[in-house]
């Protein structure tokens, strides 16, 4: 090989080095420059937020059961210096001033945060129980879009949302992706996928982001947490825990919350030995009849019986009701029974946002010398039979 082409590779491979290094260089520098605040989360296991100033991040993590794939939402101001090559699914301009949000579990943070007229637009407005809402819908400043999965998407482009909030069941809703490709952004909240009460509470700092009210949605949410760690201090002392049923029969079976779902942490928190505690799993477990009256004909205290309010309803429905202990005792509580103009039941739209409200509704059934003046917002008795019943 000649002198002039060891030369050439030499100078080459130099090149080459200086070419990677600048390049690692510049990695270092973006990556770097994308070090942002990392907002507390503590109790969401489904989303993170990334606070840096003029944008932020969030990321949807299991947005539907069996979810593949993570999303990752950029929320930035119109002024906000972007980093180069970010990557992301949607982007939504903040504070957002038009919003559709397609669960009633959203309403109550859009209200909380003083967002309410944000609202343009919602699928089954009949189902939404809060009476500040349900004003705007009378006057005609909330529109109907239909159902969730077949929304009006004609109405909705009318609208002009800068976001549609939406929830997945399985990853399928031809609407949405007909949204996303007109240029209307499509982001997706899991707060039915949380667990933990308090995790599901804790999805009002994704609105706050999207209404650039960070600070303020946290001091909202640090409130709610300690007035449910105060309640839950009330039992930490008691020495009876009542047996607890929970669920109804459907069509022969009786569905019931497994062990680790949001509604046993609720009995657990308000001092009840909740009869399925030792179970683990998604939804609801679906058990046979004989299965649930061997456990649990004796439990003390029966909550949620589905949408039952009366035990007329009840023995009308199914004659077995009535072996129970808790029937008998006419210890059974029920939810259904609040309810907004139009029949939305409101323990659907509020209970995720108050965890701190069901938890004291459950105390003071278990325990009512505990808040002996407490009135209940959500879990109210079962309507009393007639005497023949």
């Amino acid at each position: 090989m000649s002198s002039v082409s060891s030369f050439k590779i030499t100078i080459s491979f130099l090149f080459f080095l200086l070419f990677i290094s600048c390049k690692d260089i510049e990695e270092k520098t973006a990556s770097e420059s994308l070090k942002g605040k990392e907002i507390s989360v503590d109790y969401a296991q489904t989303f993170d937020i990334t606070d840096f100033g003029d944008f932020k991040i969030i990321k949807v993590r299991d947005p539907w059961p069996g979810a593949e794939k993570d999303f990752v939402y950029l929320l930035s101001k119109k002024e906000a210096q972007l980093p180069e090559n970010l990557k992301y699914d949607e982007r939504i301009n903040i504070p957002v001033n038009k919003i559709v949000v397609t669960s009633t579990t959203h309403i109550p943070a859009l209200e909380t945060l003083g967002e309410l007229n944000s609202l343009v637009g919602f699928p089954g407005l009949d189902f939404i129980s809060s009476e500040k809402t349900r004003t705007r819908i009378e006057t005609g400043n909330i529109a109907e879009l239909g159902a969730n999965q077949s929304l009006n998407t004609e109405v909705l482009l009318d609208l002009e949302p800068n976001v549609v909030v939406g929830f997945g069941v399985d990853g399928q809703n031809r609407a949405f992706d007909r949204l996303k490709k007109i240029g209307i952004p499509v982001i997706y909240n899991s707060d039915w996928m949380e667990k933990h009460p308090l995790g599901k509470a804790e999805w009002i700092k994704f609105f706050g982001a999207l209404y650039d009210k960070l600070p303020q949605s946290m001091e909202i949410f640090k409130e709610i947490e300690e007035n449910y760690k105060a309640a839950k201090k009330l039992v930490s002392n008691i020495d009876k825990h009542p047996k607890i049923l929970a669920g109804s029969m459907f069509k022969d079976r009786w569905y019931v919350p497994y062990g680790n779902s949001w509604q046993a942490e609720f009995i657990a928190s308000a001092g009840g030995e909740y009869i399925y505690k030792d179970t683990h799993g998604n939804g609801s477990m679906e058990l046979p009849f004989e299965k649930v009256f061997a456990d649990a004909a004796d439990a003390d205290i029966w909550v949620a019986p589905g949408s039952f309010t009366t035990y007329k309803q009840l023995l009308e429905s199914s004659e077995h009701y009535k072996k129970f202990k808790a029937f008998r005792d006419r210890e059974i509580y029920t939810y259904a029974k609040t309810r907004g103009k139009t029949g939305g039941v409101l323990y659907y739209e509020l209970a995720p946002s108050r965890p701190d409200l069901v938890l004291k509704d459950l105390i003071s059934i278990f325990h009512p010398d505990l808040l002996p003046e407490y009135e209940a917002v959500f879990f109210k008795p079962m309507t009393l039979p007639d005497k023949t019943s």
